[in-house]
Formats: C-alpha cells, structure tokens, sequence
C-alpha cells in the first residue's frame, strides 16, 4: 500500500503522464520505507498505516490527529501563533522524488544494469543528477522539519513518536555515516580487543 500516486506527483511537480505509475510506486514504496518509516518511528508509522485503505486512502473513521498529520490543518501552537501545516505528503512525495530522480536513467536488464538513452534530450552529467537529487531531499527536509513541528505540538496525540536525533541527521541532503561499526569483522584478530590493534605507520 502507497500513501500517493501520480496524481500527488502532479500537485506538486511538472513530471510527464508518460511516466509508468508502477515505476514511480517502486520509489514511493522505498521512500514510505527507508525515509517515512524512520522520521516518524516504526511505532507510530506502523499504527498510522493501519488506518488507510488498500488504496492509499485515509479511512473515514481514522482518529482526527491522523487525518490532520496527513492533509495539514491550522491551529495555534504554544504561544499562540497561527501554524499552517501543510500535511505529510509533501515529506513523503519529495523524498520519493529524489530517489526517482536518482535512480531513473537506470535500467536492470537479463545482460545487467544499463543506462537509458533519449534521442531529442541532453542527459544530465552524474554530477548534475547528484546535485539535482540533494536539491529535492533539501525540500523534503524543510517540509519533514514542518511535520516535526506538528509532531512536538501535539505530542499528547502521537505518545507512539519516536524521535531520533540520529534520524534527523541521516535524512540530510547526501550520504551520512550513521555509526562506526565495531564489531569483530571489523577489527584484526580474533577477538576485538582496543589495547591489540595493528598500528598505523607512516
């Protein structure tokens, strides 16, 4: 189940009709995965889901502080300043659309990975897609920053919301190194033990 679709896409993005729905859910299926999931906490995301329908459609008798995370709603916050809230799906839409914009000029085929090719267009430089892919994640960011927001005013109704300091940091714009892995694979030996360690020469 996807909490958008291409219509969503089209709210907010000038992207063509000729795009396969079915390949535009593949990244939303990932970005409701490896970006959704995380922001919010597997807690609170799983519970959330459990009031959609099998079309991606918030059911009708979903609790008034789900249906106002998804589609936004103005209320005052703690000193008494009007919020306008935008809802959940520009998060979700922008951060599918990065990994889209990313991984789109690739296609996996029998004989292996290849690279599509337009005949009347100018293919963008790695570079370019890389700076253009960082440019949408920055999006989804400021628009995750707005539901973070939501989310700390009315921490009385999402009690299941896990933040993450480590979350926060690993949705920024490029890679992120999420922890130093110290296992014994990682370590010379046959044990990991930080007093017997090859050392390091010039």
């Amino acid at each position: 189940m996807i909490l958008i679709d291409q219509l969503t896409f089209q709210r907010y993005e000038d992207i063509s009709a000729n795009i396969k729905p079915e390949r535009l859910k593949v990244f939303i299926t990932k970005a409701q995965d490896l970006d959704l999931k995380p922001f919010l906490g597997p807690s609170l995301y799983y519970d959330f889901i459990k009031h959609f329908n099998e079309d991606g459609t918030i059911k009708d008798d979903a609790p008034q502080h789900y249906k106002d995370l998804l589609n936004g709603s103005e209320y005052l916050d703690k000193r008494g300043h009007i919020v306008l809230y935008e809802g959940l799906l520009p998060t979700l839409l922008y951060f599918a659309f990065s990994r889209f914009i990313e991984a789109d000029a690739i296609r996996y085929t029998a004989s292996g990975p290849v690279q599509k090719q337009a005949d009347q267009s100018m293919r963008l430089s790695p570079a370019e897609v890389t700076k253009l892919v960082q440019q949408q994640r920055s999006v989804a960011n400021a628009h995750a920053n707005e539901v973070e927001k939501f989310l700390r005013d009315h921490r009385a109704d999402f009690s299941l919301w896990e933040y993450s300091s480590k979350n926060r940091s690993a949705r920024q714009a490029g890679p992120r190194i999420r922890g130093v892995d110290k296992s014994d694979f990682n370590y010379p030996g046959s044990s990991y033990n930080q007093t017997h360690y090859l050392p390091i020469t010039d």
